[in-house]
């Protein structure tokens, strides 16, 4: 029994455990969504509406791994930068909770998870998980060295579109570059949109974003994404052969770029991190429009 007025102290593995929950984002699954619902978009153009479920299973389960293994890697990476960012001064590394060695461990851990799903599909879509592995290593170090690391976050994120595009149809279509475009100016969207919440701490420890290189320009920057999303969206529907539902869904994800704009207007740390989560609704909207669009127009 615990005498009276003690509380029962977590142990060692259980502390190790939550070190390792925190440091994937287990708890903050935003990332996951934003990774996979371009995945789903893919799944379901490349399927033609019926994609193959255990496919559609091992892609959302990889998802899930990958994000994990990515957030592994890249608090790696910022392990000198996050304890002076105020928005992540507690992140596992920055405490101490989690060694630079066991963060390691568990991007290896998970990419090797991620990578044994993968090899239940054919032997196209298993050479392009390298490149998948290879942009989700490499992402972290860009804030060091390039202005734009959002771009490569984009590439990291969007490779699922191709995978997808393989592991149902064996080939890359034009339609996939098309879609992965479409991804790629997104994560510009979302993630300048975050950088933005995180502009002066990143000043000061010298790491580099798009919210940065861009200065007052940054909504006008996110808005000329946004137009350009929407625009190959549009030529998504036009390659995939879309329906009215799609174009429509295409009307109202704009309505929602409008919104965001709105948040960001004047650029407080809140409302842009507000606008950033604004942008699961967009995913989850397109895939919901293009799931219609398939069963009630064909």
């Amino acid at each position: 029994m615990i005498p009276a007025g003690h509380t029962r102290q977590p142990s060692p593995w259980g502390e190790r455990l939550h070190g390792y929950w925190i440091l994937v984002r287990a708890h903050k699954p935003i990332g996951i969504y934003l990774l996979l619902w371009p995945a789903l978009w893919a799944l379901w153009l490349a399927g033609e509406g019926h994609p193959a479920w255990q496919v559609v299973a091992i892609f959302v389960a990889g998802t899930a791994l990958m994000r994990s293994a990515g957030c592994a890697i890249n608090d790696y990476a910022d392990r000198d930068f996050d304890g002076r960012v105020a928005r992540t001064r507690d992140r596992p590394l920055a405490t101490g909770a989690v060694s630079p060695l066991e963060a390691l461990g568990v991007f290896a851990a998970l990419s090797l998870l991620a990578f044994g799903l993968v090899l239940m599909l054919n032997f196209t879509t298993i050479l392009h998980s390298f490149v998948a592995v290879s942009l989700a290593a490499l992402y972290p170090f860009t804030k060091r060295y390039t202005r734009m690391p959002q771009l490569f976050l984009g590439l990291a994120f969007g490779w699922a579109v191709p995978m997808a595009f393989t592991a149902l149809q064996g080939q890359i279509p034009p339609l996939a570059w098309v879609l992965f475009a479409a991804t790629v100016l997104w994560a510009l969207v979302y993630d300048t949109m975050y950088a933005m919440v995180d502009r002066e701490d990143d000043l000061k420890v010298g790491v580099k974003s798009s919210a940065i290189l861009f200065g007052r320009l940054d909504r006008l920057a996110i808005g000329v994404f946004q137009l350009g999303m929407l625009g190959l969206l549009v030529a998504v529907g036009v390659l995939g052969g879309r329906g009215w539902i799609w174009y429509g869904t295409l009307a109202v994800g704009a309505a929602l770029f409008g919104y965001q704009q709105w948040l960001i207007r004047g650029r407080d740390p809140t409302a842009c991190f507000r606008a950033f989560l604004n942008n699961n609704y967009f995913g989850m909207l397109l895939f919901v429009g293009l799931v219609l669009d398939y069963l009630l127009t064909g």
